[in-house]
């Protein structure tokens, strides 16, 4: 009996031990659990209308997602209905029995939706389940590759049409850019430009032999760092003499007779290098050319026109500014993209005569300029000069570039300006104390403008962006978007409608079509949010506070936990990002991001809120506030904002105060803890600049400011202040965990160990993680982050984190 009792005491106490040593899940991990990456993905699917317009008659298509699979319709404009394209249960029961795999309404692998120039036929592929047993003949087919099966499909009479031992339709080869005549084709090889034609170009893409193709080289001094179809800051841009053609960005005259491409000449500029540990089977060296700031080995940019009659080509003379940058003009946003365009400059003006922006290094000093065929020189006929830096956007022209509507900041806010091609001034076409953000199309018929802009509206968000019609001459002001959200828009190319995907962070994004006059014609789609309402999901609230200055109105956003009790007490992070060229607050819906509303779902109050300097979209003084002062100047306001928040709102702790962000947000992140060592109790600082000086010249000079200096002698240096956060991170008192990929090319992790070596010197504790293999973004290690996120600050402001030994999978 004994020996009984003490059995069982012997098997209560292993009970009581294993209660001591395992733990349950903190409910606040359960419910973060909920929205881990791979589930979101399957709760909210399409969110804007992407319309295609059709090539002939006023219609289009577009493809939406909802939780009962894929659709896609046709909107006629002319009739006001959307209609779906596919009966999908008959589709897929054709696909079933040409491709012999199952398929249903809700899963059809429609890809490659094309629509035809006829405007009534489609083609798409499917793929099939079933591999590919290529013949000895089809060398292009590689073992284990999928089978594909090809269709066309008559809208009209809803008539599929299995494309059976027809070839696959030949791929668009990204290389090629199409003179407009669509009888030439530019691109680049080994760093020289090339040219073939139209018929050539249709062989390389059936994959004919190259021996068949001719080649004309235009240029032969081509070099690995002075070249043609170099892309912008390329790792190892040794492997581009390979024989492989390459996409060169310049622009056509209307007439196709002359092309014109600017190439940079970055031999001079200095090397910067990072080793990826973690290739196989050694770690690798990658080298690229980087320019930091006050650096003298600076790009230098070359304009050459070429004559497609004789194959010549021409430099012409650009110089005005040490170190300065040149810009061809780009396409207006709402141009549909045809079969033969890619994103490429655009001729602005007539056969003869095209315009381009010249700007100086600080750019203190912006030239419209324009270049006549036969002349040696661009010449400037627009000149803006100011004290601080200067945005531009993209000229937008008249009568073939006999009038020129042009963006400017000159007085304070972004407005359009109406000119002569010789630049004389012929009227102001906007102004007030508001923003134009970007013109999106002129109609010539009816000299309108059709541009975006915000902070017009009485009362409303100021970030808000609208769509508005203007007369050239100025007259006939008019909103034609309505209602107070982030509108997002897309207009025909003949002005006639406009597609309106419009939102806010607390509403459903929904999509109507407008007339030009702003007259609702119909609704087109509303997102579907079934899946994510299910499992508990709430709006996230906006908010306005006040800068420090105690006068000038910041707008954020709050993220709670969907779970969120007004009885309880929570910690609060504020999410941050600098600016100046854009804030971490999010307008319009956004799909839910790792940094706010997943991390509020751990146990947080999470907020995003602007600061004075930190958006172009306001004011110029407002935007300029932080000029020559990054490290510190959006600091206070947001002390002042949490502390107002704390003020209004009795849930939110003031004594449990932390704060996060990525690139420029990892800098200020870390500035803001040191600086304010009282008030922040934790941060967490990803992929920061901390050291501005080693970050690249044209960030780091353009919101800190740089002087030209000029000798005696005539030479010139540029000369910068930088204030860093090694300077000051012996004033910190609370926790901060360092985060950076160890191969980023944007953000050099030297910037993260310049902190780490003043931190230890000044005998600082603190943590840091190393994402391997990662670049400036964390890829695929993205959701590990998210989960040593919420342990840090879980441990840090609420005094608990998960034990677990693994973390969540995705």
């Amino acid at each position: 009996m004994k020996k009984n009792r003490i059995i069982i005491i012997l098997f209560i106490g292993l009970c009581c031990a294993g209660k001591v040593f395992s733990q349950e899940r903190l409910p606040e991990y359960l419910q973060a659990e909920k929205f881990t990456g791979d589930k979101l993905k399957n709760m909210l699917f399409s969110t804007l209308v992407d319309p295609h317009w059709f090539q002939k008659g006023n219609r289009f298509w577009f493809e939406y997602k909802t939780s009962e699979g894929t659709f896609w319709y046709v909107v006629d404009l002319a009739a006001r209905t959307k209609n779906l394209l596919f009966d999908r249960d008959e589709l897929a029961a054709q696909l079933t029995e040409i491709v012999h795999d199952p398929f249903e309404a809700r899963h059809l692998p429609v890809r490659n939706l094309k629509a035809k120039e006829d405007g009534r036929t489609f083609t798409f592929e499917v793929e099939s389940s079933q591999e590919v047993k290529p013949k000895k003949e089809e060398k292009d087919k590689k073992k284990g590759e999928k089978e594909v099966f090809y269709f066309s499909y008559d809208y009209p009479s809803r008539k599929l049409t299995h494309l059976k031992g027809q070839e696959k339709e030949p791929k668009k080869l990204g290389w090629g850019n199409f003179s407009p005549d669509g009888q030439t084709v530019i691109y680049a090889k080994d760093c020289n430009l090339f040219r073939m034609s139209r018929e050539d170009y249709e062989k390389a893409r059936k994959n004919e032999k190259d021996s068949t193709i001719l080649e004309i080289q235009l240029t032969q001094d081509g070099v690995k760092d002075f070249g043609y179809g170099i892309p912008y800051s390329m790792l190892n841009t040794d492997t581009l003499c390979n024989g492989k053609r390459r996409r060169v960005s310049g622009c056509w005259s209307p007439d196709s007779r002359h092309f014109a491409v600017t190439v940079s000449d970055d031999r001079a500029v200095k090397e910067l290098w990072v080793i990826n540990s973690i290739a196989q089977p050694r770690p690798t060296l990658e080298t690229y050319k980087y320019q930091m700031p006050g650096e003298m080995e600076a790009p230098e940019e070359h304009l050459y026109v070429f004559d497609m009659q004789n194959n010549v080509r021409k430099e012409i003379k650009v110089a005005a500014f040490k170190n300065q940058n040149l810009s061809l003009s780009y396409k207006p946003a709402e141009q549909k993209q045809r079969d033969m365009e890619y994103v490429s400059p655009v001729w602005l003006g007539d056969n003869d005569r095209f315009f381009l922006v010249r700007s100086s290094r600080d750019l203190h000093r912006i030239d419209i300029c324009s270049y006549t065929i036969g002349q040696d020189s661009i010449v400037p006929i627009i000149q803006e000069r100011m004290n601080t830096y200067q945005e531009t956007r993209p000229l937008a022209v008249l009568n073939k570039g006999k009038e020129l509507i042009h963006w400017s900041e000159r007085d304070g806010w972004a407005h359009l300006y109406l000119y002569d091609d010789q630049g004389n001034l012929k009227n102001r076409i906007t102004k007030g104390p508001w923003h134009v953000e970007q013109v999106l199309k002129v109609d010539e018929a009816t000299r309108t403008i059709y541009f975006v802009g915000n902070g017009k509206e009485e009362g409303e968000n100021p970030y808000y962006e609208q769509l508005y019609k203007v007369n050239v001459n100025g007259s006939g002001l008019k909103r034609i978007t309505k209602g107070e959200y982030f509108h997002k828009v897309k207009i025909d190319d003949d002005a006639r409608f406009i597609v309106d995907n419009y939102s806010r962070v607390n509403t459903i994004p929904c999509a109507d079509l407008l007339d030009r006059e702003g007259n609702k014609v119909m609704t087109i789609q509303e997102s579907d949010f079934s899946q994510l309402k299910a499992a508990g999901y709430r709006f996230p609230e906006p908010f306005v506070v006040k800068a420090a200055d105690g006068v000038t109105d910041l707008y954020g956003v709050m993220y709670k936990p969907y779970d969120f009790d007004s009885t309880k007490v929570y910690p609060i992070i504020d999410y941050v990002y600098p600016g100046p060229q854009v804030e971490a607050v999010y307008y319009p819906f956004t799909r839910m991001s790792v940094r706010t509303d997943r991390l509020a779902q751990a146990g947080f109050i999470v907020i995003s809120v602007g600061q004075r300097g930190g958006h172009p979209s306001r004011s110029k003084w407002y935007h300029n506030y932080g000029y020559g002062n990054m490290r510190d100047y959006p600091l206070a306001d947001h002390k002042v904002a949490v502390e107002q928040l704390a003020a209004r709102h009795k849930f939110i702790d003031i004594d449990r105060v932390g704060i996060h962000g990525h690139s420029g947000g990892g800098f200020m992140s870390t500035a803001a803890i040191c600086q304010y060592p009282d008030f922040y109790k934790a941060a967490v600082s990803c992929a920061g600049n901390h050291d501005n000086r080693i970050y690249n010249r044209w960030w780091s000079e353009t919101h800190h400011g740089v002087k030209e200096v000029v000798s005696e002698k005539g030479d010139t240096t540029f000369v910068y202040k930088i204030a860093t956060n090694p300077e000051i991170v012996k004033q910190l008192k609370g926790h901060l965990m360092l985060v950076h990929g160890d191969i980023d090319n944007n953000v050099h992790d030297a910037n993260t160990i310049r902190v780490v070596n003043a931190l230890i010197r000044a005998n600082k504790r603190f943590e840091m993680l190393i994402l391997p293999g990662q670049r400036h973004s964390f890829g695929d290690m993205d959701e590990y982050f998210y989960w040593r996120l919420v342990d840090f600050f879980s441990e840090h402001l609420k005094g608990q984190k998960e034990t677990s030994v693994d973390i969540p999978r995705r």
